[in-house]
């Protein structure tokens, strides 16, 4: 063959330049593109030596590899980053307000942060779900489909900043603002940026969606020392999250954007124009009819800031106080009857001095739980002392202590409701009791006696007991009371007022007398109690006696007799009026007075205490079943009783007057004596003896109707006067026998 002749594959197609016939079959890249060139007649390719001439084709190879090596070293270096970054720090989650709750999760109050925030915890469980979609639909609307960053929001925000120069919109999705009020950054720099996309999907991959939205919920910024959406509702609209209206659900979505310079109590305008264009992107996305837009629109936003929840301050305060490393405070209370009952402590305060206060506690009687506990009636009146907790004051009960002398009597078979008892004038040594309109009835019935709340059949029934044991019952069961000397022996005063006892103690005791005599320990806590056995004051019998016959004591003016079983209480001097019922399921006890322990003129239990009692059980709400009666309770007639039961025992004088003792007599000074004192002084200071003849010691020394010397047995004793000029010189011995002399010291 010619040498010059053409060279032929086996496929008969002619064989690149520079490959040799006799070599080894053709490669299939070259065959496949000489292929596709005839099969479509596209021009020859170019011989290698003038491909390897065009320079675009050898710039393009050189940019992809230094491309595809700008790449790796990328993301390296972003691999590199990422592993240098600290742990997501979530701690600005977790640093929340305490926040003290009702038996239904209710909030009761809350409390600042320790830097001084409001930040209540909330969930979106909490939060009104339109509030929800108008968030998705401003702030990320793919915010269910992406992993932390959004692409397409990203390039439309670069593409926004390239056409106006400036930026319109940031791109940050939901999960990206989260990431940057976890680790909050001063700049606003490429860096910070990366950091927050870096941190977006960290958080999308650990936190599911639902758990990415309560992070935004809760740090989301709304303006001053508000943060999260919860106390943003709060401050603005004064309700939970969950009742939002849509033009407020509109405004708080805005907000965050630019909390400091949007807020509705400092600019207004600036609120109402974020709000509408909210709005007007919740009507593009479907959210909201034109007519819903257009109401929404006229709709005003907030001028001022609201106050948060303060029910129930006082056992708040005291809850924090006892378990202060805790967030979050499960009480008993209600927070209607809460509410209720401090609304009705300050209407009643409105005819009363402004010193006054109020104070009522409301307890289930079948477990002891506090239902409501008003400490008084503003906790802010500085004139009221409205700080304390006046619940847990000592004060002197009056006439409150009653029922239980008489249910002490019962248990101890000294008397029964139909035993008749004596009201006339009786002495007991020094102590001489009275009535409080001053009258007396005669012969009455211990239930009588009890719904008329008669001194001196209380006080005769007290002697037969014993003022020792009575106390002592009373303390056994768990009633704390305060002896006006420490360690002293009760006299017969304690059972008209003459101890101190708080509101909560006084309120508990009643409670046993509505169930049966069993005392229930008083407990605020949503928490399961102790089982511990419940010490017993009386027995069921002794303590349905009490209550039948409470429940027949006259009610207060304008009020229903017969529904609830009641006892008033007035303290010597009008300075506390006290009021104590009890239903089937309920027990309220009142106090008013004034935190100070002044007197107050015509503070009677009765005409001040007794209404708001009645008051509290109508918005309570009255049980009007009868206490069951115990199967061996004794009803009758006196005359039907055992003849011990119809009259309480006359074997023991009442009166230690009837001892045959001498006349008491004042030995000295002489009636119309003239005394120079100073022939009768001392180191520089005048006295002047005091003697008394006869009576029965202990003796009491007056001067001018006010007592100079304790009871003593003495009958001579050495007064200091104070000045000169003529005085009334009195003694009293122990059966109330009083001798007085005039004198003129000179």
């Amino acid at each position: 063959m010619d040498a010059q002749r053409e060279k032929t594959s086996a496929t008969g197609l002619p064989l690149p330049a520079g490959e040799r016939a006799g070599a080894t079959p053709d490669r299939l890249p070259t065959r496949l593109a000489a292929l596709i060139r005839q099969r479509f007649a596209l021009p020859p390719s170019p011989p290698r030596g003038e491909r390897k001439q065009r320079p675009r084709f050898r710039k393009l190879k050189i940019a992809a590899s230094v491309l595809g090596i700008s790449a790796i070293a990328a993301g390296t270096a972003l691999t590199l980053y990422v592993r240098s970054l600290p742990p997501l720090d979530l701690s600005a989650a977790a640093d929340r307000s305490t926040v003290v709750l009702d038996r239904e999760g209710k909030l009761l109050r809350p409390f600042l942060t320790a830097d001084g925030r409001w930040k209540l915890p909330v969930t979106s469980d909490d939060v009104d779900p339109r509030y929800l979609a108008m968030l998705k639909a401003y702030e990320d609307k793919r915010f269910e489909q992406h992993h932390g960053i959004d692409p397409l929001g990203l390039l439309r925000a670069a593409g926004q900043m390239l056409a106006n120069g400036r930026v319109v919109s940031g791109g940050s999705t939901l999960t990206m603002q989260v990431a940057r009020l976890l680790e909050p950054r001063d700049e606003r720099s490429v860096a910070a940026k990366l950091r927050q996309v870096v941190r977006a999907v960290e958080l999308d991959w650990r936190f599911d969606k639902p758990r990415i939205l309560d992070l935004y919920l809760t740090l989301a910024p709304f303006g001053g020392n508000l943060e999260g959406v919860r106390a943003a509702s709060f401050a603005y609209f004064g309700k939970e999250p969950k009742r939002l209206s849509t033009a407020e659900a509109a405004l708080l979505v805005a907000l965050p954007q630019s909390p400091e310079t949007r807020r509705p109590d400092r600019f207004a305008e600036a609120a109402r124009k974020a709000r509408e264009r909210v709005l007007e992107r919740a009507g593009q996305a479907g959210l909201a009819t034109p007519n819903e837009i257009a109401a929404n629109r006229a709709e005003p936003v907030p001028l001022a800031r609201r106050s948060f929840p303060n029910l129930a301050p006082h056992v708040a305060e005291q809850a924090v106080a006892e378990a202060p490393a805790r967030r979050s405070h499960k009480l008993t209370l209600d927070a209607r009857l809460q509410a209720s009952l401090e609304d009705l402590a300050r209407q009643s305060s409105l005819g009363l001095p402004p010193q006054v206060s109020i104070a009522i506690l409301a307890v289930d009687n079948e477990t002891g739980e506090i239902r409501a506990s008003v400490g008084g009636v503003d906790y802010f009146a500085a004139e009221r002392a409205g700080s304390l907790d006046l619940t847990r004051a000592l004060r002197s009960p009056g006439s409150a202590l009653k029922p239980f002398i008489y249910a002490l009597a019962f248990d101890n078979g000294i008397a029964h409701p139909e035993t008749m008892l004596e009201d006339r004038p009786v002495r007991y040594g020094i102590y001489t009791p009275e009535n409080f309109d001053m009258t007396f009835q005669g012969m009455v019935s211990a239930r009588k006696a009890l719904q008329l709340s008669l001194n001196v059949p209380a006080v005769e029934l007290l002697a037969a007991l014993g003022p020792q044991r009575f106390v002592s019952r009373m303390r056994d069961a768990g009633v704390a009371l305060a002896m006006p000397k420490e360690g002293g022996a009760p006299g017969l005063a304690v059972g008209l007022g003459g101890l101190g006892i708080t509101l909560q103690d006084l309120t508990r005791a009643y409670v046993a007398l509505a169930k049966g005599g069993e005392m229930l320990p008083l407990r605020f806590r949503d928490e399961a109690a102790q089982a511990e056995p419940a010490p017993r004051l009386v027995d069921p019998v002794a303590a349905w006696y009490v209550a039948d016959t409470l429940l027949g004591a006259p009610p207060p003016l304008n009020a229903v007799p017969g529904r609830i079983a009641y006892k008033t209480g007035t303290s010597y001097g009008y300075r506390d009026a006290w009021a104590a019922g009890f239903d089937r399921k309920h027990t309220i006890g009142v106090w008013v007075g004034r935190a100070d322990n002044g007197a107050v003129p015509g503070l009677v239990g009765r005409a001040v205490a007794a209404p708001i009692l009645f008051d509290a059980f109508a918005r309570l709400g009255i049980d009007a079943r009868p206490f069951p009666q115990p199967s061996d309770a004794i009803v009758s007639s006196t005359g039907h009783l055992p003849p011990p039961l119809r009259h309480l025992r006359q074997d023991v004088p009442k009166t230690v007057a009837a001892i045959a003792t001498p006349a008491l007599k004042l030995a000295f000074p002489p009636d119309g004596a003239r005394i120079d004192l100073s022939a009768a002084s001392l180191e520089g200071q005048s006295q002047l003896n005091l003697k008394v003849a006869g009576g029965s010691p202990p003796y009491v020394w007056m001067v001018d109707g006010a007592p100079v010397t304790e009871p003593q047995r003495r009958r001579e004793t050495v007064w200091r006067p104070l000045g000169k000029g003529f005085m009334r010189i009195s003694v009293i011995d122990a059966t109330g026998a009083s001798e007085s002399v005039s004198v003129r010291l000179q």
